[in-house]
């Protein structure tokens, strides 16, 4: 044996008798001087280690057989804050619960139009094919009947799929109906299973006014998390605040205590966060359009967890070096504008005109009366020599996109310029006119003219955007013309579904529902939806699971 392996095999035998480096040993017992060894430690080797070990070893308390030390936490307030208001807070708006009604309708109509994309609907079904679960969640427009956990992910991925359904701008944007997904599927589940002898959520028949009861809970608790806060500026996606919004919800309407409730939603903020990449450039891509589908079924999956006994995370934001806050959001805490009650879903944003990104809704508007002046003075988008759309910090930052190249669907629809060009060149916006090798996405003339709208900001844009008595989302086109002409400057203020608009909103709000119900039922039945849908004591009413089953398509030609 040559003299290394011997100096080897003789370290690795001293390491094995010792687990500790004998530097690690003295720093192991405060009282011991780093220079000498007590009397004690001298003459009883053997007890010095084993007292060493105890105060090291994870085992020890095992092998006692004691139980841990309690550990009676409080939990951060921001958390309590969101248990309390679940479990105690009543919603007696009628104005809430108006709004919520139409916000519902329209939910589940951008839902059935997202299932005519094959680009959707490959995602959605179980996750073994032919997998049906008895008293299982069904999704409308298909025939499927799943499991809670994947039935929010379906219900979630085609409500989010077109970026049409409702809106909230504030310091961080996003979609509050989202939580649909995880109220829908979790509230049907219930349903299901209690008919059948269950006994889930205290045994109740769910009706179609708790899920809207739950959906206001769901939108305030979204909508005042992102009012003073932007996750976005530290590359977190807004789904995060679905997952904790749906979290609370759903515990509620499972019975959870608001103890329970309190568990969920910590573990909701300690799960890992989306990052916002795969919305910007150079990663846009179709995740963004299933990401709030993620952030229901991960929402419910916890709040399952919850319920077999798993615990919370008492200060899962506040912790130092290990909390959110630290390590996700530099150091700072949540600010709060006001208290949590019914103010988001009375405000939500309905789109009502385009399927596009929310912040360009008033630039396409704007886009429109153009193109019908252009048409009166015998012109067309080919006249145009440049646009400038004066307009709000949060447009410029989310989707400006003059000279990015288009590549795919989830560029397109997340580009002001490109929506505004669609609109200039056809007169219209839809959803086909984002999909690869269409008429839109092929037009010379759109891609020349989507790099001639330069993005300049208003400051007073940006200051009426996150104002909370108007929350505008405003946008200004002035058009040049190749002769030199000049048109005057198009300002629309207030998208068609914003609250101060929401009256004028309403009917095409319906007429929007009743348009994407078309492709899927029988006159007589997207009649038999509508009316009942206008009806709002019948429809609060009726059992959630009768309802939904109003919507299952088992031979639907979309999937």
């Amino acid at each position: 044996m040559s003299a290394l392996n011997r100096s080897v095999r003789t370290l690795a035998s001293k390491n094995l008798r010792s687990p500790f480096p004998a530097n690690l040993q003295s720093r192991a017992s405060p009282a011991a001087p780093l220079t000498t060894l007590s009397t004690r430690q001298r003459t009883s080797p053997r007890t010095t280690q084993v007292s060493t070990l105890k105060r090291f070893s994870t085992m020890s308390p095992l092998q006692s057989g004691a139980p841990p030390p309690p550990q009676a936490r409080e939990y951060d307030p921001e958390i309590k804050d969101i248990a309390s208001y679940v479990h105690h807070t009543p919603i007696n708006s009628d104005l809430a619960f108006d709004t919520a009604r139409f916000v519902f309708l329209d939910t589940l109509g951008c839902g059935l139009e997202g299932l005519r994309f094959k680009e959707c609907t490959k995602l959605l079904g179980p996750i073994v094919e032919g997998t049906v679960v008895p008293n299982g969640t069904k999704v409308p427009g298909t025939p499927f009947q799943l499991d809670p956990v994947t039935g929010a992910f379906n219900i979630g991925a085609m409500i989010r799929w077109l970026d049409y359904n409702d809106c909230w701008l504030a310091a961080e944007w996003g979609h509050p109906s989202d939580n649909l997904g995880a109220i829908l599927a979790v509230a049907d589940w219930i349903s299901r299973t209690n008919r059948a002898g269950g006994n889930l959520g205290n045994g109740k028949v769910i009706t179609i006014k708790e899920v809207l009861e739950a959906m206001i809970k769901a939108h305030e608790i979204q909508g005042c998390l992102a009012l003073l806060n932007s996750y976005n500026k530290v590359g977190l996606d807004h789904v995060v605040l679905v997952k904790v919004a749906s979290a609370a919800v759903v515990s509620k309407l499972l019975g959870l205590s608001e103890k329970q409730t309190a568990d969920a939603v910590s573990q909701a903020w300690v799960d890992g966060q989306s990052l916002r990449t795969y919305r910007h450039s150079p990663n846009t891509m179709s995740r963004k359009s299933w990401a709030a589908g993620d952030a229901c079924q991960r929402a419910v999956n916890l709040v399952l967890k919850v319920m077999k006994g798993e615990p919370g995370v008492p200060t899962v934001l506040s912790a130092p070096v290990w909390g959110f806050y630290d390590v996700l959001f530099k150091g700072n805490k949540f600010e709060f504008q006001r208290p949590y009650g019914s103010y988001v879903m009375e405000n939500v944003l309905f789109k009502v005109s385009y399927p596009a990104e929310f912040h360009s809704q008033t630039a396409i508007e704007a886009a429109k009366n153009i193109h019908k002046q252009l048409a009166d003075q015998g012109k067309s988008a080919a006249d145009i020599k440049e646009i400038t759309c004066r307009t709000h910090e949060a447009c410029i930052r989310i989707i400006d996109k003059q000279f990015k190249p288009m590549d795919n669907f989830a560029d397109r629809d997340h580009c002001i310029q490109y929506m505004a060009a669609v609109m200039l060149v056809y007169g219209r916006l839809e959803a086909t006119d984002y999909t690869d090798g269409g008429e839109a996405a092929t037009s010379p003339l759109v891609e020349s003219l989507r790099q001639k709208i330069k993005c300049v900001e208003d400051p007073q844009f940006t200051l009426d955007y996150h104002n909370e008595n108007m929350r505008t989302i405003p946008n200004a086109l002035t058009v040049t013309l190749n002769d030199g002409t000049v048109f005057e400057e198009v300002v629309v203020e207030a998208p068609l579904g914003h609250r101060l608009r929401r009256e004028e909103a309403k009917p095409e709000i319906l007429a929007k529902y009743k348009r994407h119900l078309g492709p899927h039922y029988s006159e007589a039945k997207v009649k038999e939806l509508v009316d009942l849908g206008n009806d709002a004591k019948r429809l609060e009413a009726m059992a959630v699971d009768e309802y939904v089953d109003l919507y299952v398509s088992k031979d639907s030609k979309f999937v």
